[in-house]
């Protein structure tokens, strides 16, 4: 079961989100201080939290503004819904499920009061009472005739009266579901022993309304099967911490008596226990219990049973996080940081420590912050996580905000392996954490006006500078990553080219066909006009250079421009329409010009198929702006980006492979 949109309504900051798509992956709320993102993943994780976590308090959770209405009886806690998913579901998911609900969606609501409503999403609409009346309506009079003559008496209306008690005031709209149709189909139920067998006519009658009835108990099943797949929601604050050094007993104690002066004290040191599987109870025994003797070869036996058993599991333990730690801090030789970490069992002490290349033992609170997080983030996760591996939504605020700017880059690729067996969203303000290639999977989360509450924006859109601030910065930083980074470079007009070209050549490759050399840095420039500079720039540093234009008027006019041909020649200034004959006017978009018309039908509801094909010659951009008023080429090129990632090389077509495995070969050649 995979979250596929959210609605965070009536909390805190938040009067209405409105609804956002969640990828299937990984998703990235951006937004300033204040903006209500720790809120959104607050109230998502009550869409199915672990087990012991808190619910939500109407006093502490409902918009301040708004309390009044409750202490009043305007509004009702149990009435007033505050985050709904709606979830796509899995092939086990509809194998659970009867054939009919298995095209549909699944939604769930938790609302103010901690109870909960759910449904289906374009599910199979419910039979009504209007189209099985006749029906009853003529079983009743076949039962009542039957009777009587079986009886010699007049017909009598017994049936057909009791099924106008049960059915008065019913419209025929209403809805056959079980709430609303237990008592008639007990009397349909009924009817099997009094309707005439040999009547095949009453006999088929019977079996529609049977099934028309059965609709409901099979609805309610489904949902109640849906509901208990549901993944569970694991949010990691930075306030939940691994401690080094552990007092078995207190903490036992603590936990007994639910004595928890600092929650994400105890929060934190509770996980580190269930990742070993043992209680705070279970080691602080062991550690009291003392050597049982040399006569009692049973007690001796059994007291170094789990003595082995805690040795174990503590080593296995540590073993599992120094392997996941150190795939991204990385220690090199010159700064050993990380090479082993340790959990030990002293006594009534459980310390966590750092062992270093001299086998130098410290505290795990004598290393750096940054390492400290990274630590309790891995043992949080894994303890959490541990029952539902592969059913676990990942909910992460503020990750990484101790680590190192390089440090956080490589725990994005870190967060990028998670989340391709949990789905993760975690929120961020750091450049860092957003990689030029996952703009598309950026939401942005901003608060201009406290009586309309928190925004969410699916498109990278905002009236609030600071909110995009992020984004920016992670342009920024890796266009300076790449310039002069890199041996050769390719000069793009765009961001766009750079995410169409990335991500076909990283379909092709992956799929067998012609790979773009990984040593061409990709440089997008913000135009086709200030390409030019960049090109110059570039070979100035007696760098490789090439450029892709696109065979526009803008494409055509940087071409000719005499410095940049100058700089690069003309063998290393690339044009669109060379891979495009067709189209004379060639953008990088004609060189898909059979599968984005679908994802532009698909993701944003544009249909130009048609058009596309009886306009061989024209630019798609063209088709699609004249279409479309509101047309974003932004947006486009972000649905194919997500496009690509739900598909592989095979699902080009052979012209588009074509078009494209060409230009890659140009590329290699003209930095080779």
């Amino acid at each position: 079961m995979r979250l596929k949109t959210v609605r965070v309504q009536n909390y805190r900051s938040i009067r209405d989100t409105g609804e956002f798509n969640i990828e299937e992956a990984k998703t990235i709320l951006v937004g300033p201080n204040e903006a209500g993102k720790t809120a959104i993943l607050q109230a998502l994780q009550q869409i199915n939290a672990p087990k012991g976590t808190k619910g939500f308090d109407p006093l502490r959770d409902y918009p301040r503004s708004l309390y009044n209405d409750i202490s009043t009886g305007k509004a009702d806690p149990e009435k007033i819904p505050v985050v709904t998913a709606t979830f796509a579901l899995d092939e086990a998911d509809k194998e659970a499920i009867p054939e009919r609900f298995r095209a549909s969606g699944y939604r769930y609501t938790r609302n103010l009061a901690n109870n909960a409503t759910h449904d289906f999403v374009n599910g199979p609409a419910a039979p009504t009472y209007g189209e099985i009346k006749n029906d009853l309506l003529r079983l009743a009079a076949h039962i009542d005739a039957r009777t009587a003559v079986a009886e010699g008496e007049p017909a009598s209306r017994t049936q057909s009266s009791a099924l106008t008690a049960l059915t008065s005031g019913w419209a025929d709209s209403r809805g056959l579901y079980s709430s609303t149709t237990g008592k008639l189909k007990e009397w349909v139920d009924a009817a099997v022993l009094l309707v005439d067998e040999t009547n095949e006519t009453e006999e088929a009658r019977l079996v529609k309304l049977q099934a028309a009835l059965s609709f409901g108990s099979e609805y309610d099943a489904a949902l109640k099967t849906l509901s208990a797949r549901k993944p569970i929601f694991v949010l990691y604050s930075n306030y939940f911490r691994v401690r080094p050094i552990i007092h078995l007993r207190h903490l036992a104690e603590r936990l007994e008596a639910k004595n928890l002066d600092d929650e994400h004290y105890d929060y934190g040191n509770s996980c580190l226990l269930k990742l070993l599987g043992f209680s705070a109870r279970e080691l602080s025994d062991l550690g009291a219990a003392g050597d049982p003797g040399q006569h009692q070869s049973d007690e001796i036996e059994e007291y170094r049973a789990k003595l082995d058993k805690r040795t174990y599991q503590l080593n296995a333990a540590s073993v599992r996080l120094t392997d996941e730690i150190r795939s991204v801090w990385k220690p090199s030789e010159s700064r050993p940081e990380a090479d082993r970490l340790r959990v030990q069992a002293d006594g009534q002490y459980l310390k966590v420590v750092v062992e270093d290349e001299l086998g130098v033992e410290v505290e795990l609170d004598q290393r750096s912050e940054g390492f400290q997080w990274l630590v309790s983030f891995f043992v949080v996760f894994f303890a959490e996580a541990a029952d539902q591996n592969q059913n676990a939504i990942l909910l992460l605020d503020e990750p990484g905000v101790s680590l190192h700017a390089l440090k956080q880059r490589e725990f994005r690729h870190t967060v990028s392996r998670l989340a391709e067996h949990n789905q993760t969203i975690y929120t961020t303000h750091s450049p860092f954490l957003v990689g030029p290639d996952e703009l598309d999977l950026v939401r942005v989360v901003e608060l201009n006006d406290r009586r309309e509450g928190t925004k969410v924006h699916t498109s990278v859109t905002s009236t609030d500078k600071a909110a995009l601030l992020p984004l920016q910065e992670a342009l920024g930083y890796d266009l300076a990553q790449s310039l002069f980074a890199q041996e050769r470079n390719l000069v793009l007009e765009g961001l766009t080219d750079y995410w169409y070209l990335e991500a076909v050549a990283s379909l092709l490759g992956d799929g067998g066909g012609p790979k773009l050399n990984d040593k061409i840095a990709l440089v997008p420039a913000s135009s086709a006009g200030k390409l030019v500079y960049f090109a110059t720039i570039l070979y100035a540093q007696r760098l490789k250079v090439a450029a892709l234009l696109d065979s526009d008027a803008a494409g055509d006019q940087a071409a000719k421009q005499d410095t940049l041909v100058h700089t690069l020649g003309s063998k290393a200034i690339l044009r669109t329409r060379d891979y495009v004959p067709a189209v004379a006017k060639a953008e990088i978009e004609d060189l898909l010009r059979d599968t984005l018309p679908m994802v532009a039908r698909d993701d944003l509801g544009i249909d130009v198929t048609s058009e596309v094909l009886a306009q061989p010659g024209r630019p798609i951009m063209d088709i699609l702006t004249k279409a479309d008023k509101s047309f974003s080429k932004y947006k486009l090129a972000k649905a194919f980006l997500r496009w690509a990632r739900q598909n592989d090389a095979s699902a080009l077509s052979e012209s588009e492979r074509a078009a494209w495995a060409g230009l890659l070969t140009a590329i290699n050649g003209a930095l080779k």
